[in-house]
């Protein structure tokens, strides 16, 4: 959160920063120049924001679920007919009340999962592949989660992604009572930050 927030900050000041120089120093020939690194600078910053709030809800997420390791999670990039809305790749997580039922979890947003689709690819290389071979995930697959990547000696998550369930009680055919969920799963869901629309 420290790192994204000082982020955030010093992409505003950068804006500033070149605001003032082209105001101060340059003459009014440098404006267009400087108007496509004004523009990414804002662009990024605005960005930043989304990060933040993003990094506010796994945080959440994390105050109230573990961390486990799991091995061999199915995943993809193709679309799934049982998720609704919009998917930008998947992992299927055990639903704690049926470990032999697995439920697909997908990407919030599309922004900052690229390193992930590049391991994701049906086609992606071996070496890439096994660095997914096993996650860190913290989370219940009928509610809400996030993912990590082992750091490369295992040790701890990092490269942290939110992921939403999104093939029932936010829309879709099923409900959370078809996955077993009970009085006291749905409370600690609410405090992680879910809102289920569906019993």
């Amino acid at each position: 959160m420290a790192v994204n927030a000082s982020a955030l900050v010093a992409w505003i000041s950068t804006w500033f920063a070149l605001l003032a120089v082209l105001s101060v120093f340059l003459g009014p020939g440098y404006v267009i120049v400087m108007v496509p690194f004004l523009i990414y600078t804002f662009y990024r910053a605005f960005l930043q924001l989304f990060v933040l709030t993003a990094v506010f809800r796994m945080r959440r997420v994390l105050r109230v679920y573990p961390w486990q390791l799991a091995h061999d999670v199915r995943y993809g990039l193709s679309e799934r007919a049982d998720v609704v809305g919009r998917q930008f790749g998947w992992f299927e997580f055990p639903n704690p009340a049926r470990p032999e039922e697995s439920l697909p979890m997908v990407f919030g947003r599309h922004w900052g999962v690229g390193w992930w689709s590049r391991r994701m690819a049906p086609r992606a290389p071996a070496e890439l592949k096994a660095q997914i071979g096993e996650v860190w995930f913290a989370g219940d697959a009928r509610f809400i989660g996030v993912l990590a990547a082992p750091a490369p000696n295992g040790s701890a998550p990092r490269r942290l992604r939110f992921l939403h369930q999104q093939t029932g009680s936010n829309g879709g055919t099923r409900g959370l009572a078809d996955w077993g969920a009970t009085a006291e799963d749905i409370e600690r869901g609410r405090r992680a930050g879910v809102v289920p629309t569906r019993p």
